[in-house]
Formats: structure tokens, sequence, C-alpha cells
């Protein structure tokens, strides 16, 4: 069964603005699907090795021979071609004549992506969001910046995200039952993923350490980025470990969390966080694969801490108004989760891994609050209750539930 993408809307308009779309993501995040929902007859794939001989050999040639609009699936296994696509839409200019799709942010190959500048419209494609799964079109971005007076003392209860957790959001996942399967399916995931996509983006000469160094920074998911003693304990030089972390960032793996920063405020951390994007590839690593796991594990605050800020991720993709995401942590360690910039407003958002909430765990939002003042619009701790309440003016306990 297909379940709509909710940023279906935006590929849409794009389609209408530019002669060029590309629709990039992480490898099985069902990028493919989506643009063959795009009601476009013809589609090629890089994959296919015929096509991708005759690409690689007549780049010209082949962007000219093929009948338009068109889908070219995995251009990131050929980046040069984009030259040729923009000399053919350079020529004659008609929008929503390519859809690309990519395993890989464009920012990979920046010097060829910026001859297309005004020409391409790029769409980032994460992992199924909770309301994606439900067949829901809200988007929490949004919620999050309305009156949430609304809510009050709704009930969310028998609403577990422990298995939306440890599963993640990759819509294969979503079609297997059984635990072994799910095992075998990440297993061969990441394998694929080391294998095929850090292999073609880089060139990377002991895998090795790729491989240790990935698995460091994703069991560091929700911590502040030391990249000093990850560095170091994989034994890598700076240059090098530079080149690896970004094979993790383009495609998409991992991604950095900037710290809010504010010329009212003093005494801010300046280092960003790091996060997976994904709980279900970072939950397979860490070998967590039931409820009962998750709950035990010492790392279940920064498991929970991934999951809301891949859920963010993903509904500020396709959000009306887009935010700015940040976590906040001053020098004497008053730290909130994160922070939603918007039209010079801020949303402060803490996240809880209990079943009660108090007014104290609002003391670093309160904090905050008193030093910008104005711009200050409200603060949420999300917990595993299951009632929306209002503890103060502007401060509300919203159950983790509420975002399925």
């Amino acid at each position: 069964m297909y379940i709509k993408r909710l940023i279906i809307n935006d590929i849409r308009e794009y389609q209408n603005f530019f002669p060029v779309l590309l629709i990039s993501g992480a490898r099985q995040v069902g990028k493919s699907t989506l643009a063959l929902h795009l009601n476009i007859d013809n589609y090629i794939t890089l994959d296919d090795i015929n096509m991708y001989e005759m690409a690689k050999n007549n780049p010209k040639g082949f962007i000219e021979s093929l009948s338009k609009p068109v889908i070219i699936d995995e251009i990131q296994r050929l980046p040069q071609l984009l030259i040729s696509i923009k000399e053919y839409v350079d020529k004659e200019r008609i929008n929503g004549e390519f859809i690309l799709t990519g395993s890989a942010s464009l920012q990979g190959f920046k010097e060829i992506s910026d001859s297309l500048a005004g020409r391409i419209g790029i769409v980032e494609l994460y992992p199924f969001s909770l309301k994606e799964k439900n067949e829901s079109s809200e988007n929490i971005i949004d919620i999050f910046s309305d009156d949430l007076n609304k809510y009050l003392l709704t009930k969310y209860e028998d609403i577990s995200i422990e298995k939306d957790i440890i599963d993640g959001g990759y819509p294969e996942i979503s079609k297997i039952d059984s635990a072994k399967g799910k095992y075998l399916w990440f297993s061969s995931y990441i394998r694929t993923y080391i294998e095929s996509d850090a292999k073609e983006l880089a060139n990377i000469r002991n895998m090795d350490k790729f491989i240790t160094m990935y698995k460091l920074c994703m069991f560091r998911s929700g911590s502040i980025f030391n990249k000093n003693d990850i560095q170091t304990q994989v034994g890598l030089d700076g240059r090098t470990f530079d080149s690896y972390f970004s094979v993790l960032e383009h495609t998409y793996q991992i991604q950095k969390l900037q710290p809010y920063f504010n010329n009212q405020l003093k005494r801010l951390v300046k280092t960003p966080k790091i996060f997976s994007i994904d709980t279900g590839v970072l939950c397979h690593l860490l070998q967590i694969s039931t409820e009962d796991e998750f709950n035990k594990s010492p790392l279940k605050g920064e498991i929970l801490e991934t999951f809301i800020f891949s859920e963010l991720l993903k509904a500020n993709s396709y959000a009306q108004s887009r935010m700015n995401l940040y976590y906040y942590r001053t020098t004497d360690k008053k730290e909130i989760d994160f922070i939603l910039e918007y039209s010079n407003k801020i949303i402060a958002l803490e996240i809880k891994a209990s079943k009660t909430v108090k007014k104290d765990d609002f003391k670093h939002i309160y904090n905050l609050k008193d030093e910008i003042n104005k711009e200050f619009d409200k603060g949420i701790v999300l917990y595993m209750g299951d009632t929306f309440l209002q503890i103060d003016e502007d401060m509300y306990a919203v159950p983790i539930g509420f975002l399925k």
C-alpha cells in the first residue's frame, strides 16, 4: 500500500517553477516510489549498467535523446551528468522537464551543483514521520506555533511510541512483522550503504576506520560533537576525519544541530550536537530490538531525544512556515533540548523520558524566557504521560503520543 508523502505538495510547486527538481534523501527512504507517483511516464535509473555506460560515455547525447519529462534515478552515481542537464535547460527552459533522485545531497558535489543555481529545486525526503505512518496530514511544527489551548486536558492513553522508536521510519520496515526480518533488513541496509553510497562519494582508504567512525558518531547521537575525541579513538588525521564525516552528512546518516545564538545572551556553548537521522538504524547498532531493551538502555534519553529531533526535522521539511532548529546550552550547563525559531519568536522544547511532569522541569525554559522576554512564544515539555496540560500561561506539558 502506498502511503502519501506529505512533501508531495512542495514537489508539485517546484515542478511549476524549475526545469530541474532533485528529490534527495537517504538510501531506501522512498525517493523512487515518490517520483513514480508524479505521473511521469519516462523513467531511467543509473543503477542499470547499460544506462550508466551510455550516460557516462556520451552525457550530452544521452540527455538530448531522452523523452521529456523524465525521471533520472540515482543521479549521485554520475553527478557529471548535471552539467549536460544544465546545458540542455539553458537552450530550452521548460519547467518540470527533469525529475532527479539521489542518495546524496548536492553539497557533496558543490562545484557541479552550483552550475544549476536558479534552475533546480531541491526537496529533501526523510523517512516516514509518525503523522505519515498514521496517514495524518497534520504537521507538528505548524501545530506548535499555533494556539495550544484547544488541546488542553486531551488524553492520549494507550499510545505507545517505543515500537516506533525502535523501528524508525524507513518504508520497508513498516512492511516487516518479525524481529528477525527487521534485523536482517537493517543489517543489509547498513552493509549496502557502506559498500555502495559511502564508497561512491569518497576515496575511503581504510574502510574499517570509516565503519568504526560511523558507529562512534551514531552512538553519540544527541550529544555535543566532540570531534577530537572521536578522531583520536578512530586514529584519523583531521583532514581524513572531516572527509569521512562529510560523507555521513551528505548521505543523510548524521546531521549536526547548531546551538542557539542571540546577541542578548551571554555564555552560550558554540559547539553543535550530532544526531542520527533514523532511530531504527541507531537502535539496530545499539542492539536494541524490544521495548524492554529500550526502556532499560542507559542511552534511553539520548535515543528519545534523537527520535524527537528526527520528527522535527521531517515536519519542518514540509511545514507551512519553516522554522530554524537549534539547541540551547550555556557554559554553566543550563540546557534546553530544542529551540524552534520563527518570525522573531522562540518556542523552547524540552524532552522528558518520564510519565510525570512538574513545574521544575521547565526551569531552564523559564530562565530563557526571562533572558529574551518579548521574543519568547511558549515553552513545551514533551513527556511520556498521557494528558495535555497547561503548567503556566505559556508553558505546556505535551504527551509524546500527541506526535502520532
